[in-house]
């Protein structure tokens, strides 16, 4: 393996949960030294798995993992003079400082970005919030099921009319963030390296919602299919863009963006010959003019009914149509395209477990793919931490005593 992109880049991650920790997780891969800051309890992330069905165990904590793999960890107590002190020479030595706290809490800290520019100006000073930095909301709690799901337009428009909201789960919002502010992070280290002077990096859940939906939100500028959802999917302007319902009770979603492109091959691929070349029905004008959307939505949900998922595979396939089977999680742990682009990743735990964990999506050819270390224990890492910074080992036990540093009780130790 080659140098790693990010050899020699100094991280410190002062964040809970998964958005800005998502790309602290993306700079560690690629070979910074991510080091993250705890509170003795731990960072909430740790303690999620009865809310996604998992065991507790601090030993084998998957979520913990895709988050915070190849990181390392010191858990200070920033309250104490001593702590503080530790944290400002760590970032006496920082590139980057990663950060999800609440405005008025880094301000009280001393934490802020116009603070800290003065002491370390040319150090990148990233932050996530939940609804952006500035606004009469700019100090609520955001997380992804809220700021970026509900306010940033998911829940109401990309569901059936007359039904509740799609269910969420956690992380999704999380990861977009975590990838858009990682391209920040390196724009401004590069700007950095070059001149010497530092940059604010921010981006926020509903930020990030409003730029992914935003053809759709520029869309309501105009009297149209925009402004009308949520829609019943029968009444979608391209009937072709649907998921439908196979034999075998599968859903496999088609899609054809030009109608008139696919049209023809399409009714060839359902065995509908016969509507070719019926002019009700194409081009597209002619369908909507007729409004026969909901017929042709019909006409093709009638067909696809009439073959399993497998079979509709080789049809489409043969068709050249776009389309993908509607997976369920467990089946995307056996997806042989997400282990031939190394997606997943076999992990051993030390309690002899074997679980497959995800990747981050971004790859680079010359560096290889990146060694998988599982996350850091709370504090696991941090007297060679501070030995680092210079700390002796008198030291190091004395503020483990005095509740300045705190290490995990790791039982495999003893």
């Amino acid at each position: 393996m080659s140098k790693k992109l990010l050899e020699g880049v100094k991280v410190v991650e002062l964040a809970t949960f998964i958005a800005a920790a998502g790309a602290g997780r993306f700079m560690a891969d690629c070979g910074a030294d991510v080091i993250k800051i705890e509170s003795a309890k731990g960072d909430p992330l740790r303690h999620t798995a009865p809310s996604e069905g998992r065991p507790l165990d601090m030993y084998e904590n998957t979520t913990w993992d895709l988050e915070n793999g190849n990181k390392r960890c010191i858990s200070l107590n920033m309250k104490t003079p001593e702590g503080k002190e530790a944290f400002f020479k760590l970032l006496d030595e920082a590139d980057v400082l990663i950060t999800n706290w609440r405005v008025q809490a880094l301000e009280r800290a001393g934490l802020d970005y116009e603070t800290l520019k003065v002491k370390y100006p040319k150090l990148v000073y990233a932050i996530v919030t939940g609804y952006g930095e500035y606004g009469p909301d700019k100090d609520l709690p955001g997380f992804d099921f809220t700021a970026f799901f509900a306010r940033g337009g998911y829940l109401d428009s990309l569901r059936q009319r007359g039904t509740v909201p799609f269910n969420v789960v956690p992380g999704v919002g999380d990861h977009n963030v975590a990838m858009n502010l990682a391209a920040g992070i390196l724009a401004a280290l590069y700007h950095a390296k070059l001149t010497g002077e530092g940059e604010k990096v921010e981006t926020s859940l509903f930020e990030t919602a409003v730029y992914n939906m935003g053809m759709m939100i520029q869309a309501a500028n105009y009297d149209g299919i925009a402004k009308e959802y949520p829609i019943n999917i029968r009444e979608g302007a391209n009937p072709f863009n649907s998921a439908w319902r196979t034999a075998d009770d599968r859903f496999i979603q088609t899609c054809m963006p030009d109608y008139n492109m696919y049209y023809k091959q399409f009714m060839k691929a359902l065995g509908r010959e016969d509507l070719v070349d019926d002019e009700r029905y194409f081009p597209i004008q002619n369908l909507q003019a007729n409004g026969l959307g909901t017929e042709m939505y019909d006409i093709c949900m009638e067909a696809m009914g009439k073959k399993t998922a497998a079979e509709w595979k080789v049809l489409l396939k043969e068709a050249d149509v776009a389309f993908s089977l509607a997976q369920s999680w467990t089946e995307i742990l056996e997806d042989e395209q997400a282990w031939a682009n190394e997606c997943l990743y076999k992990m051993k735990y030390d309690n002899g477990n074997t679980r497959t964990l995800v990747r981050p999506p971004v790859k680079f050819h010359e560096m290889g793919v990146p060694e998988y270390k599982v996350g850091p224990l709370i504090g696991e890492q941090g007297p060679e931490i501070l030995k680092d910074l210079g700390y002796t080992d008198e030291q190091v036990k004395e503020y483990t005593e005095k509740g300045v540093l705190y290490v995990w009780n790791d039982e495999r130790k003893k």
